[in-house]
């Protein structure tokens, strides 16, 4: 009966004001919480440049239950893209760069695996996800947490990744190339990239608490934790506080600060009430323009007919009005910022678990009472398709480990071929080895990439890593030399679920001698 007022309350709501009210967000926010099991949850909406709505729900942490307020700082993760994007812009403002530069008039030693993409690539490339790598290509240098490689590896291991697609033809999404644009930023300014942030964009929007990574937040009494669902139970996982993935995903902010970043986005660059530029209406419109076009899905309610990315951020239509959104995500957080300029209108939604149907439910209910849409119940919709796709991923996992079960009796024999160390060019070193009748995964420069490794079938085999939290099981195929060794190792995610940045497909390791 709960459930069937609270339906009416909004079904009343939207036909008579065209919006949310409070408590009917608060219901809204609530229901998603405890439907995906999210800890806690802040949202803010923006409206003609006014925020009617800046409200923080549950709780940082399941251990200390300190509430989220609108204060309450969460790791914003790719909406730091968009953050990147404009610092750059604020540059081009300044005639110290343009969009259209090789990016190796800045850094010498950038090196894509083709010579004409290394030439050719532009600061505009850099953030546009066209660059012809795959999706979430050389992401286990950043992930999982506790990696030792710093920016200067990472801009040198790009000519190790080979493209799955040519140059500026195909959008995949990337994180190491907005890495170098946080590099440019640095060489160009003087600053490093959460340097230049803060002072020249968070400083100006008074954005008084967020900060460009975690090690220069000052007080982290009032910071989320991020949560992991396991086995249908919460779990707390590590603290994301990696400082060379900033430019891609470092700040951390709250709704208070980002409502102040969405007026900015909203207002064309301009703030405050003298109306003063942070960056120029020219260079808005460039970061709001289409560069990469993704394959559009025309169904109902949005009909969308475009879909591209920009400089930082996505672009589409919907229901005929120009959308302007993005997404972050880190182990055990998500969010997501949308934008509706021609309505002047902004959503905001934080939240401290890896669930983006929960971000996902809010800011479509909310979005969809202003473009006027009849009532969806997108937290049931999502909620069942997330059974769905779930249920089938975890039956092929664990169909997995049936017959990993099975065929333990051939294993050793099996496994004793595949001992030894290897190296990929980008990874680097990784070992197979055994103790007391076990074997074990074990990478030198990812110590989080460690678990005990068993015989599948064939020439194929199945980690399962230590750090349950990862949930990114993965195959190891061997190839073996006319001795009956293994020569070359290749790897894939067990379950196709597992998120992209874990990209053990690109991996390529070789025996060392």
């Amino acid at each position: 009966m709960k459930n069937k007022l609270i339906l009416i309350s909004l079904l009343i709501g939207f036909s008579v004001s065209a919006q949310m009210t409070a408590p009917q967000v608060d219901e809204l926010v609530e229901k998603t919480m405890k439907t995906f099991n999210v800890p806690g949850i802040a949202v803010a909406i923006v409206k003609d440049g006014k925020v009617i709505h800046s409200k923080g729900y549950g709780v940082t942490s399941i251990i200390t239950k300190h509430k989220v307020n609108e204060n309450t700082l969460f790791g914003i993760a790719s909406n730091s893209k968009a953050f990147t994007a404009a610092a750059l812009a604020i540059l081009a403002d300044e005639k110290k760069l343009n969009w259209d530069d090789k990016v190796i008039q800045y850094i010498p030693d950038f090196k894509m695996y083709d010579d004409y993409v290394t030439k050719e690539f532009t600061i505009r490339d850099l953030l546009t996800h066209r660059s012809g790598l795959g999706m979430g290509a050389g992401d286990l240098m950043l992930w999982p947490e506790g990696s030792d490689f710093t920016t200067r590896d990472i801009i040198h291991n790009l000519r190790y990744l080979k493209p799955v697609s040519s140059f500026r033809t195909k959008f995949d999404y990337d994180n190491l190339l907005y890495i170098v644009a946080g590099e440019i930023i640095q060489k160009v300014s003087g600053k490093s990239w959460p340097e230049f942030v803060e002072s020249r964009i968070m400083l100006p929007l008074q954005m008084e608490k967020s900060k460009g990574n975690w090690h220069r937040i000052p007080d982290t009494t009032n910071v989320v934790t991020p949560h992991v669902p396991l086995n249908g139970k919460l779990r707390i996982t590590k603290q994301s506080k990696n400082s060379v993935m900033d430019a891609a995903g470092g700040i951390f902010s709250n709704v208070s600060d980002m409502s102040k970043w969405v007026i900015a986005q909203l207002n064309k660059g301009k703030y405050g009430p003298e109306n003063k530029v942070l960056f120029s209406e020219e260079q808005h419109n460039e970061m709001w323009a289409p560069q990469t076009l993704i394959p559009a899905n025309t169904t109902p309610p949005y009909n969308t007919h475009f879909s591209a990315y920009g400089l930082g951020w996505f672009l589409s239509d919907v229901k005929g009005y120009k959308q302007v959104t993005h997404t972050g995500g880190l182990e055990g957080m998500v969010t997501q910022v949308t934008l509706l300029p021609e309505l002047n209108l902004g959503i905001v939604v934080l939240t401290n678990q890896q669930s983006g149907a929960a971000f996902s439910a809010i800011t479509n209910t909310i979005k969809n009472t202003y473009l006027q849409i009849p009532y969806k119940d997108y937290v049931e919709m999502y909620s069942k398709r997330n059974q769905e796709m779930t249920g089938n991923a975890d039956k092929a996992t664990e169909e997995v480990w049936a017959t990993v079960a099975k065929n333990k009796t051939v294993q050793k024999i099996n496994l004793n071929k595949i001992t030894g160390s290897y190296t990929d060019n980008w990874l680097g070193e990784i070992t197979i080895s055994e103790k007391k009748g076990n074997y074990y995964f074990t990478s030198k420069r990812s110590p989080q990439l460690s678990g005990e490794i068993f015989f599948y079938k064939d020439n194929s085999f199945a980690v399962k890593w230590f750090n349950r939290n990862m949930e990114a099981d993965a195959f190891v195929y061997a190839t073996y030399d006319s001795t009956g060794k293994a020569s070359n190792l290749k790897m894939k995610p067990i379950s196709e679920l597992t998120d992209f940045s874990y990209d053990f497909q690109d991996l390529d390791f070789n025996r060392n001698k």
